[in-house]
């Protein structure tokens, strides 16, 4: 890890300002939102993309660099200590609604941030720990099926009428977060009745991570509420839906209106650089830890994020993935500004 790698640490400025947002109050209650859509998509409009890939004979070596996995790891007492200073500021009282509000979405902003965003990376590696810690990261969120379906669902039928979490052309996001929620929740469970039913057990049982997960985040909330009084579960549990509306959010833009080409035989084509939204601004890339270079991971989910290269035949976002976002919350705007680029785009992937 050289000296130009230390970028990752801004990352970290995201939690940091939610950490301020509930210690200094009043209009400060809000400051994770004004870094993370204000300061961030209005940088980005200046600062040029880096589209450069690292060489490949370097990676290897980049790739087993322990200081980035250490980078992400530190991310589970971040977020534990934040819902814990939320929750026990919330508790002593004298806090203005706006202030609650405000402290409430800084806190959400970072659960779909340092939270589930870092769980995505996690969950995709094959050891155990890692997987724990990002299982860790998702309880917060009360997100933890997102584990099963998205490795194991998004992944396989992304780009297809089959995936949850790809959005349509001309669909509202508003719509989406329903369709995608509801559908991934509901997918996770079939894919864990039926990885048990492959292996002749029951879904009914212990032994179904579904029913683990829904007894863990029971629990979680019922700490909460032993923990902090019962009258801040809602609190949790907004901050839950707030963050995982962020996750979501991504899953919008990441790929609108991409199709893949059914083929004779009634498979789907494979997965290509071409099914993904991609950004490389350089900031939103450092802040969620390169989810913006979206293409190459789903050609090769394993890829640790700081090895993941640029593809060039990726279509690109005219912003960053914050101001995506916050473009896609006006529909208007968003269908003026990315119909036409998928139409193009769909029609140039066509005639290849």
């Amino acid at each position: 890890m050289n000296r130009r790698d230390t970028k990752y640490l801004i990352a970290y400025l995201l939690p940091l300002s939610a950490y301020t947002a509930i210690y200094v109050g009043g209009i400060w209650s809000f400051a994770a939102i004004y870094l993370g859509f204000i300061v961030i998509p209005v940088v980005e409009l200046f600062v040029p993309k880096s589209p450069e890939n690292h060489p490949q004979a370097t990676e290897p070596e980049r790739a087993r660099a322990r200081l980035f996995d250490y980078l992400l790891y530190f991310n589970v007492p971040l977020v534990y200590g934040l819902v814990g200073y939320y929750l026990y500021t919330l508790s002593q009282g004298g806090l203005a609604g706006y202030e609650i509000t405000g402290m409430t979405c800084s806190v959400g902003l970072i659960l779909g941030t340092a939270g589930i965003n870092v769980a995505h990376e996690l969950g995709h590696r094959a050891d155990r720990f890692e997987r724990f810690l990002a299982k860790a990261l998702l309880l917060p969120a009360l997100y933890t099926h997102f584990i099963i379906e998205h490795n194991l669902g998004h992944h396989k039928h992304v780009a297809t009428p089959e995936d949850p979490a790809t959005s349509r052309q001309g669909e509202l996001i508003y719509i989406f977060w329903f369709r995608s929620v509801i559908g991934g929740y509901f997918s996770a469970w079939r894919l864990e009745a039926a990885r048990l039913e492959r292996k002749g057990r029951p879904a009914l049982s212990l032994q179904n991570e579904m029913i683990r997960f829904t007894g863990l985040q029971l629990a979680y909330l019922t700490g909460v509420g032993w923990a902090f009084g019962w009258a801040l579960v809602p609190f949790a549990i907004a901050t839950a839906v707030f963050g995982f509306l962020m996750l979501e959010s991504v899953n919008y833009i990441e790929h609108y209106g991409l199709q893949r080409r059914q083929l004779d035989s009634g498979r789907y084509e494979r997965v290509g650089p071409h099914h993904s939204w991609n950004s490389d601004h350089e900031l939103g890339r450092i802040f969620l830890y390169e989810l913006t270079r979206h293409s190459d991971h789903h050609y090769k989910a394993s890829r640790k994020y700081q090895v993941l290269r640029h593809q060039d035949k990726s279509p690109q976002l005219p912003t960053g993935y914050p101001g995506a976002i916050l473009l896609s919350l006006v529909p208007p705007l968003w269908f003026r500004v990315m119909d036409k680029r998928v139409e193009q785009h769909n029609r140039q992937v066509g005639g290849e």
